[in-house]
């Protein structure tokens, strides 16, 4: 007899393969992205009390990701105001909950040795006092500075050496050549196995008049960063499987999982 929960699984990645040739609900996901995005839906959102500038369904990726890849550190280039970092520590916080009870010992919430560090080239104090002020805070780090200069990358690498399973989220400056130069960076602080999620790629499909006072656009965004990158470096494959399944998402190709 199948086992109903391979079963269930194995009927749901087949479903996931089929939207892949599946054009109207792709065409219809691309146009609600863009109509939703020009009603600014994506500021709808807060994680545990900060605002977070993502869609329900990317964050729904992340935790699958760290649950799944269960990272020690999680390096997020972008602070804005501050949700994201708050939602990594609650997933790391989680698989700190999730050690203790499978080990029978006593949680010293305190006494985690996962971290999130967060970077940006400006940390506005209201939103440092809140990211300070937040229960999850003693598990957040904050360079500021932009994450492309020299002295910011050496700060970066050096935190990193302390950890043994690391993350990447780079969600800053979104133009080709800075995300070009952050997955130069960063790129191989990334574990194998683990993965390094490039945000906001689907300005590369979207109308070029969606961010009229950003530098970027469909010609100069993180997806053509992202394919530039990939040219030179081996170490890393899309997961097509996750946009896949997302439909709606702002990292179409920005999935990447470090596989040596």
């Amino acid at each position: 007899m199948l086992n109903p929960v391979k079963k269930f699984l194995d009927d749901r990645q087949k479903q996931i393969s089929g939207y892949s040739n599946d054009d109207l609900l792709i065409d219809q996901s691309q146009r609600w992205l863009e109509t939703s995005m020009n009603r600014r839906y994506v500021y709808n959102f807060d994680w545990l009390g900060r605002p977070i500038i993502q869609y329900p369904q990317d964050m729904v990726a992340l935790q699958e990701i760290v649950w799944a890849t269960r990272p020690d550190l999680i390096i997020e280039t972008g602070v804005a105001h501050g949700g994201s970092l708050i939602l990594s520590a609650s997933l790391l916080a989680m698989l700190d909950y999730c050690d203790a009870v499978q080990s029978a010992a006593l949680l010293d919430p305190k006494a985690s040795k996962r971290k999130v560090l967060g970077i940006d080239i400006d940390i506005r104090s209201h939103n440092k006092d809140a990211i300070e002020a937040h229960p999850l805070s003693h598990m957040i780090d904050l360079i500021q500075g932009s994450s492309i200069e020299p002295e910011v990358i050496s700060s970066v690498r050096s935190y990193a050496n302390n950890f043994k399973r690391v993350m990447i989220c780079l969600d800053s400056n979104h133009t080709t050549d800075h995300v070009f130069a952050e997955l130069n960076a960063y790129g191989d602080l990334t574990s194998k196995g683990c993965y390094c999620v490039v945000f906001d790629t689907f300005v590369n499909d979207m109308s070029s008049n969606l961010f009229p006072d950003r530098p970027w656009g469909p010609n100069n965004n993180p997806k053509i960063a992202v394919h530039k990158f990939l040219e030179i470096n081996s170490k890393f494959v899309i997961d097509k499987s996750i946009h896949e399944k997302l439909q709606i998402t702002v990292a179409p190709d920005g999935y990447l999982i470090k596989i040596t």
